[in-house]
């Protein structure tokens, strides 16, 4: 006899099936979100220009700027050996902090405690670091330290730890305060002596990436009703050469990159535009004079600041979306000293996902092996507990045979968890090590440090609204978009 007719679901696999094919934005092309936004509540968006909307090659960057700089310590008297010295532009990320008194080049975990550090490119022992920095707390704002936050800056460290190795491995007296201080001052008098960008401007396609989906991006902007606007510290005159190569000629709708943005600032001293009243000038001509309010479209102005941008912009606070890439001038005073939306523009975010994504595995048996430690120290606490109990029963009755060979056994079971404790810190390291070369050979993560976020990616964590690699990957999303960020979890809730 057959079973009876039962009633069966139906399954909406039309539905299932489309979603299944409906495309979506690859993980290294996001756009990820920390606070809520929606743009729909956007009025203005800013942008920066020098790596945000112009994209450098940063390995040409890297090399103009180290030549630069070296050509100018060498003036100042420095061996020529150093012209012959090996250096690698690969070595810093950002994020990194310089220890001007001993010469380290260091990484932290959001709390300020060091993880990592190399003198030269000798990697300093644990034992060291633990000497030097975590008895007491870094205080990373005094003048003995200098982060690297920019990818600007990245060849300061590059050049930095280069000659920390070259004067060490040749036993000369080395001042690592001294050297760090010239370095800077060099490369700061190569870009205000046109040294550097004497040499990029003439010369954009090799030290600049052009999107192709820029210009889209922006002209979607603008068609949902945004209006666009420039600040950045660059002069008139850059500004106008990268922002030409950058889009005129990209859209037919658009003669000049000026029909793009309603208002551009140029020579806009962040951070101190965030939080000083310097004047804003009007540039017509190339004759300055006292900007007039509101600010007129089309219009190129210099200097400024947060309050009188908002004056002239008719709008405020949170109605404003900057995008920039420096986590200090750009992302960290606009959030501190207004209540701008911010989006901060991370180019080696690319690469950092894709590293993210060939680690599933390790970290599938990261978790494994931390589930088992939690439990071999449950076991670890339990025996413990149980081999003092035991103890001072047998201190209690002498001669308690039966609970004397007890304790031998609860002793050997402690051995036992014991040794399989350390056996899971072993695979734990083997396997942080693994991933942290999927990453970056030196540092790792940019982002991370261990469990933890990096003291860089506690920094995009907190004023960062969004974050993503480039301008251009906002094309993919609706200009009214609602970003959500995940769920934030705290230690009880997990698991």
């Amino acid at each position: 006899m057959s079973p009876p007719d039962s009633p069966q679901l139906s399954l909406p696999l039309e539905e299932f099936y489309t979603r299944l094919l409906v495309p979506t934005i690859g993980r290294s092309k996001r756009v990820f979100c920390n606070r809520n936004l929606r743009m729909h509540h956007i009025a203005w968006v800013g942008f920066d220009m020098d790596y945000t909307l112009a994209i450098y090659n940063q390995a040409e960057m890297d090399e103009l700027s180290i030549r630069s700089t070296m050509t100018k310590l060498l003036a100042r008297g420095y061996p020529s050996f150093l012209t012959s010295i090996p250096y690698s532009i690969t070595f810093p990320v950002r994020g990194l902090l310089i220890d001007k008194r001993y010469g380290h080049v260091l990484k932290m975990d959001r709390y300020k405690h060091v993880s990592k550090g190399y003198h030269g490119f000798r990697e300093l022992p644990k034992e060291e670091l633990r000497e030097l920095y975590h008895a007491k707390k870094v205080r990373a704002a005094t003048p003995r330290y200098h982060w690297i936050d920019t990818l600007y800056a990245l060849s300061e460290a590059a050049l930095y730890s280069a000659i920390v190795e070259a004067f060490e491995q040749r036993g000369l007296a080395t001042d690592f305060g001294r050297i760090f201080h010239d370095i800077r001052e060099c490369i700061d008098e190569a870009h205000r002596d046109g040294t550097i960008l004497n040499a990029v401007s003439s010369d954009l396609p090799r030290y600049v990436v052009r999107d192709p989906d820029l210009a889209p991006t922006l002209h979607k902007l603008r068609s949902a009703g945004k209006k666009l606007f420039v600040l950045t510290n660059s002069h008139r005159w850059y500004t106008e050469k990268m922002m030409t190569y950058l889009l005129d000629g990209q859209m037919g709708e658009y003669p000049s990159w000026r029909n793009f943005f309603d208002v551009t600032i140029v020579a806009a001293s962040k951070p101190a535009f965030f939080q000083e009243r310097r004047p804003m000038m009007a540039n017509e001509n190339d004759a300055l004079k006292p900007a007039q309010f509101p600010l007129e479209r089309g219009h190129i102005y210099q200097g400024g600041n947060l309050a009188d941008l908002e004056r002239g912009l008719g709008v405020h606070g949170d109605q404003i979306l900057y995008v920039g890439d420096h986590i200090y001038g750009d992302i960290l005073r606009s959030k501190k000293d207004s209540a701008w939306r911010t989006a901060m523009i991370i180019q080696e975010l690319e690469t950092e996902v894709l590293a993210h994504e060939t680690c599933r595995e390790d970290y599938v048996r990261t978790e494994q092996l931390e589930e088992m430690r939690e439990r071999l120290e449950d076991e670890l606490r339990f025996y413990q507990g149980r081999f003092k109990e035991l103890t001072r029963r047998i201190e209690q009755n002498k001669g308690a045979v039966d609970l004397d060979a007890e304790r031998v056994r609860i002793k050997r079971a402690l051995e036992r968890v014991r040794g399989r404790l350390k056996q899971v810190d072993v695979e734990m390291g083997m396997m942080e090590r693994r991933i942290d070369l999927r990453f970056h050979p030196y540092w790792g993560s940019l982002l991370k440090e261990g469990n933890e976020q990096s003291s860089f990616g506690a920094q995009v964590d907190e004023y960062a609204c969004l974050y993503t690699s480039r301008v251009s990957n906002l094309l993919a999303y609706s200009p009214q978009q609602f970003f959500r960020s995940p769920r934030d979890e705290m230690a009880h809730e997990i698991g």
